[in-house]
């Protein structure tokens, strides 16, 4: 992975980290187009822009992770899910970040899902993020582990179908999140120093260390313009998006054209 390659796989992660439309699918297709190899350091690299752009969350609302201890036991709770199905099957989770058709599924399917949330779910109370809501809301994470999901739109559901705002439901994603990405992280850069030592060379941290930064400049500005877009116009036109993008997909690979990402 060249250094440009990776400010634009940063950038792409930094956009679309906290859309309903999957970073990591959008990732992957950016990999693909730029013929950027599926090794490990790739792997690695995916996953710890995903926590850098995340850290946005930390320092725009710096001030609700002062809030109680209980907000972190919320949180606890809705991760649990997640850090076990995540240990329990991380190779095969890999093994899909290798698959740009099951991107495209995952996207037109994810798609249809949204626009119909959209219509017929849209609370417009606030109501409390109790333990068990928190944890139903961590097992609708755990779907996003499959590429094109998309873990923001996931938890976002998840929290709607527990009575929360689409506002509410958002924030409740962005703050999961740091736990979440920060778990995948560790994990991944203990598998990447025990499998292939030398990926840390003198290269391979400038590139990480810049990508890292890039998407979290790009998320802090993204996040701002999230909320607003979702409370005022909904799911809908990302529903639209992902199907159109999905589709495309699934026509290029049925008529042969090769998108698999190699080693």
């Amino acid at each position: 992975m060249t250094l440009l390659q990776a400010i634009i796989i940063a950038i792409v992660e930094g956009l679309t980290e906290f859309l309903p439309i999957s970073s990591t699918g959008h990732m992957i297709i950016a990999q693909h187009l730029m013929g950027v190899p599926n090794d490990a350091f790739t792997k690695m690299f995916i996953i710890t822009t995903q926590f850098s752009a995340i850290l946005s969350v930390v320092v725009l609302y710096w001030n609700r992770f002062f809030q109680s201890f209980t907000f972190y036991f919320r949180l606890l709770a809705a991760f649990i899910p997640a850090m076990v199905l995540g240990f329990l099957l991380n190779d095969y989770i890999e093994s899909l970040l290798e698959s740009v058709l099951v991107v495209a599924i995952s996207l037109l399917l994810g798609g249809f899902v949204l626009i119909l949330i959209d219509k017929y779910l849209n609370p417009k109370e606030e109501t409390e993020v109790t333990y068990p809501k928190a944890f139903k809301i961590g097992l609708f994470q755990c779907i996003a582990m499959i590429p094109g999901v998309s873990r923001s739109a996931a938890t976002i559901i998840g929290g709607m179908t527990q009575g929360l705002t689409r506002k509410q439901a958002a924030e409740f994603s962005f703050f999961l999140a740091v736990p979440t990405m920060f778990g995948a992280s560790v994990l991944q850069l203990y598998k990447g120093l025990k499998n292939a030592p030398d990926v840390f060379s003198g290269d391979n941290i400038t590139t990480l260390v810049v990508g890292n930064i890039v998407a979290f400049i790009v998320a802090v500005i993204a996040i701002k313009g999230f909320i607003s877009i979702l409370t005022k116009f909904g799911f809908k036109g990302f529903g639209y998006y992902r199907i159109i993008l999905g589709a495309i997909l699934l026509i290029l690979i049925a008529n042969g054209i090769d998108l698999q990402i190699t080693d």
